[in-house]
């Protein structure tokens, strides 16, 4: 059975009821356009490529609470040597959250192509009890962690993007209600989407430090919902931006 009711519409992520107390989380992202081809309109490395899609399936996996348990990669390219770097990255990204899922790949082996294309599902797996959605309620206070960023502006080891191991460490932080990673819709577009959902409304802060209608492009920022102060130890700028009323 589909859930349709546990989570705000149109996120990447979806949830089958498998029993009274258990669910399979299916959460997905693609990348077009970036890449080392002749007609990528960004240029990365496939490295890059494969390391910022996983990333953002994975964050949306975590961040409902669910434990990932494998890991397709739809790449739209030959194996080698695109498909290889963006394989060594989709690695890359499980190890930096300590994680070894069994990989189903499949590549481009009978066209030629002149632009970079990857897709990625990730199937995990959680416990009712445990699923982190809804959480939010009136009065919670609204923070962005992390920096929206896309395109030219994105790079591996920049401090002010939210990564995996950002939403991995979020779990552990006592008293955070809903974690949701932003990408094209922005941060108010997940905002007031959340808030819609949920039946309550947004008090934007005043001069906001962020721009709020900016696409996020790979989760570069994640949205996070609590009744009090935010404190984190990871080295993300966290931004008080708003109270659910």
């Amino acid at each position: 059975m589909h859930e349709n009711d546990l989570i705000a519409p149109n996120r990447d992520v979806s949830f089958i009821k498998l029993n009274e107390s258990l669910y399979m989380v299916v959460a997905c992202d693609s990348c077009g356009g970036a890449g080392e081809k002749e007609k990528d309109v960004v240029k990365v490395p496939p490295y890059i490529v494969g390391r910022f899609t996983s990333r953002v399936a994975l964050m949306e996996t975590l961040s409902v609470g669910a434990a990932p348990k494998a890991l397709t990669a739809a790449i739209c390219n030959e194996p080698d040597p695109t498909g290889e770097g963006m394989l060594s990255g989709i690695r890359e990204e499980l190890k930096d959250v300590s994680l070894d899922l069994p990989l189903v790949i499949s590549t481009e082996k009978n066209m030629k192509t002149y632009q970079t294309s990857l897709g990625i599902t990730i199937i995990g797996i959680a416990e009712k009890q445990n699923l982190r959605v809804n959480r939010t309620m009136a009065n919670d206070k609204l923070y962005c962690v992390g920096m929206p960023k896309v395109g030219d502006e994105i790079h591996l080891d920049d401090t002010e993007i939210a990564t995996s191991l950002l939403v991995k460490e979020l779990l552990k932080v006592p008293d955070i209600h809903d974690i949701i990673p932003v990408g094209s819709k922005g941060v108010e577009g997940e905002a007031q989407m959340l808030a819609s959902f949920l039946g309550l409304r947004l008090n934007w802060k005043q001069n906001l430090p962020i721009d709020i209608q900016k696409t996020a492009g790979p989760s570069t920022c994640v949205l996070v919902t609590s009744p009090v102060e935010l404190r984190i130890s990871q080295p993300q700028p966290v931004w008080l931006l708003a109270e659910f009323m």
